[in-house]
């Protein structure tokens, strides 16, 4: 609690570059011991599962991570006691404007001093910054890929796997609502994936790799594998608001080995009746002038 709010479970602030704002946070030590803490500031990023993570004390941070300063690299918290650890966040002028994520972290300043805390285990509190000045959300869709997998059956359907990475390449943190379709030529005999969960929030320059299987795809020779992307942009108050879609297409050969093998067998067979038919006209000519 504070000058800019009580009951905060994270930090939200509205700075342009070269701005400075003073604020803190309170550790509470609720075990029997004493805790002794490092304490430091640290940029945000999205893991391979989804999370937003803070870097590690020993990662070089160069956004929230060097723009948050507290006042102190470590406390002391005696045991049912508290400490406040003040804070400053001081954004250059050259600051970019967009959202940054970031927080302060806490972590036993050695393993085994801190009661019942592993010696790895961190504690982390959430700044997101908005630096002032034009907000440009966006997203891309990279290595577009369409993978099949056939059916023995002539006349059957088989399974596709659309891949592809979503890039934020824009300055806000967004989520990409998803949609992917699988089609013929001109469109004909699409099949629509299954509903996709939202990708997790991206910060700007994140990405997410998504593998999406589609079912019951006919080989009609050139497939195009489609994905469409909505971005979803929330604010500081929790509210969303869907920007306009994205869409990337890619293609893909599929040959129908087993239709082709059989329309080579039918081709076969055709063949093989006209040579005997006509070999069959050529023996009854042959009769015919030799009867004469």
């Amino acid at each position: 609690s504070g000058d800019f709010g009580t009951g905060r479970p994270n930090y939200n602030y509205t700075l342009d570059p070269g701005g400075r704002l003073d604020d803190g946070l309170v550790i509470v030590n609720h075990g029997t011991t004493p805790l002794r803490l490092a304490v430091y500031a640290a940029d945000g990023f999205t893991t391979e599962q989804g999370r937003l993570d803070l870097a590690a004390k020993d990662a070089k941070s160069t956004e929230v991570g060097a723009w948050v300063h507290t006042n102190r690299s470590d406390v002391r918290v005696p045991p049912g006691e508290s400490v406040e650890v003040p804070f400053t966040v001081a954004l250059p002028d050259s600051a970019a404007p967009g959202e940054y994520m970031g927080g302060i972290v806490t972590s036993p300043a050695q393993a085994g001093e801190a009661d019942g805390i592993d010696g790895d285990r961190r504690l982390g509190i959430r700044i997101r910054l908005r630096v002032g000045g034009e907000l440009k959300p966006a997203l891309s869709v990279e290595d577009l890929h369409v993978r099949y997998s056939g059916t023995p059956s002539p006349f059957g359907t088989g399974d596709a796997t659309v891949t592809y990475t979503i890039r934020n390449t824009g300055n806000a943190i967004l989520t990409a609502r998803q949609a992917v379709a699988v089609s013929g030529p001109f469109g004909r005999l699409g099949v629509h994936a299954a509903q996709i969960d939202d990708s997790p929030q991206l910060l700007p320059g994140d990405t997410w790799k998504v593998s999406v299987p589609v079912h019951g795809v006919a080989p009609v020779l050139r497939l195009a594998g489609t994905v469409t992307l909505v971005p979803l942009l929330t604010d500081a108050s929790g509210s969303v608001a869907p920007l306009a879609a994205v869409e990337s297409t890619t293609h893909a050969w599929t040959i129908p080995w087993a239709l082709l093998l059989l329309l080579i067998a039918l081709c076969g067979i055709v063949v093989a009746a006209l040579v005997a038919r006509r070999r069959r006209q050529t023996r009854f000519r042959e009769r015919e002038t030799s009867d004469r």
